[in-house]
């Protein structure tokens, strides 16, 4: 038996079926990885350290023999995490996927000793390099692209869901990015991934998507969405796709707000309020407080809702020119379902 080293298109295809073991140390994996493989260091972030040093001020040999101390007492417990890895996510499959950095020692070491204990490896040629210059290779492909627009409260993600039980293809960028897109949007949330982890997540998403040969539901955003940007030839690519702008009157969207964030933490939602002071105006902020304060909730979002239509009716306006067409589909309920199928029906036809 021998471990096999392959490329990054065959290796994403195995990562469906198979078991996804990244080597390099929690530091590296921790900004970023490849979403759903597993962490199995060899190395420890102080570990690393020494062995980087000595590889570096030393010699590649004094850098191998510390890096062997390292590994040999992990030896018994990193076959046993494996199994259990298996055991738990792909029963009776020993097929095993390993990464590091480049692809080089880290990578090789591990796949010799999991082979030698029976599983069937395969390495990443390139290592998690390699896959980071193929995702970046993902935001300049093209795509055939709906944005669902409309003003904030519309319910856009949720519609967005519906469209994909209904077995459209779609891409939540909220989801992704681990933020609803507002200033009110990491309210209740874990902390957002790093950009690298964001751009991973999405250029998988991508690649998955151009295999159904559909066009992709897409969320009109800004470019930024809380601590992360959509990647530029991504969003250029956003801003050029026709719209379909969903419709609904101010008083639905206004009760949907209310009924979605009024329940959040009253003094996070004044946070965010003081957050976007100088675009929402000193007047408006400290009365929109002040109607926190006597929890007021239906006049907060009142004066918030105006706001959010003014800056959205703006990018819309901002689109590059020829600006791309605009579908307005107009319906009386903030009902994902519903608004969904009315989607569907005006679109019929553009696939």
């Amino acid at each position: 038996m021998a471990t096999h080293k392959i490329g990054i298109e065959e290796f994403l295809q195995l990562s469906k079926d198979h078991l996804v073991i990244d080597v390099r140390s929690e530091g590296e994996y921790n900004l970023a990885h490849i979403p759903d493989a597993h962490n199995l260091p060899l190395f420890n972030n102080e570990e690393r350290k020494v062995v980087g040093i000595l590889y570096k001020q030393v010699s590649r040999e004094d850098a191998i023999k510390k890096g062997l101390d390292f590994y040999g007492v992990k030896m018994r417990s990193m076959v046993e995490s494996v199994e259990k890895l298996i055991n738990n996510n792909t029963p009776t499959n020993k097929t095993v996927l390993v990464h590091c950095w480049r692809g080089g020692m880290r990578s090789a070491g591990v796949g010799w000793l999991l082979d030698l204990y029976g599983f069937k490896v395969y390495t990443l040629s390139g290592g998690y390099k390699g896959f980071r210059q193929w995702a970046i290779r993902q935001f300049n492909e093209q795509n055939k692209l709906l944005v669902l627009g409309g003003f904030t409260g519309s319910g856009k993600t949720v519609v967005l869901h519906q469209l994909n039980k209904q077995n459209e293809t779609t891409i939540d960028l909220e989801g992704l990015a681990g933020h609803k897109g507002s200033a009110f949007g990491r309210i209740g949330l874990p902390e957002q991934p790093t950009q690298e982890m964001f751009e991973n997540r999405l250029a998988l998403t991508l690649a998955q998507c151009r295999t159904t040969n559909k066009p992709v539901w897409i969320e009109d955003e800004s470019q930024r969405i809380g601590s992360v940007n959509i990647p530029q030839p991504f969003w250029e690519q956003m801003r050029k796709s026709p719209v379909c702008f969903l419709d609904i009157p101010f008083e639905q969207r206004l009760n949907y707000l209310v009924e979605t964030y009024g329940k959040l933490d009253p003094v996070a939602l004044g946070e965010a309020i003081v957050r976007i002071q100088k675009k929402l105006g000193g007047l408006e902020t400290k009365t929109a407080l002040e109607f926190l304060q006597q929890n007021n909730m239906l006049g907060c979002f009142n004066l918030l809702l105006k706001y959010y239509d003014k800056l959205y009716g703006k990018s819309l306006e901002k689109r590059p020119d020829p600006k791309p067409p605009v579908t307005r589909i107009v319906s009386t309920t903030v009902d994902g379902a519903t608004n969904a199928g009315l989607l569907k029906n005006r679109t019929h036809g553009q696939h």
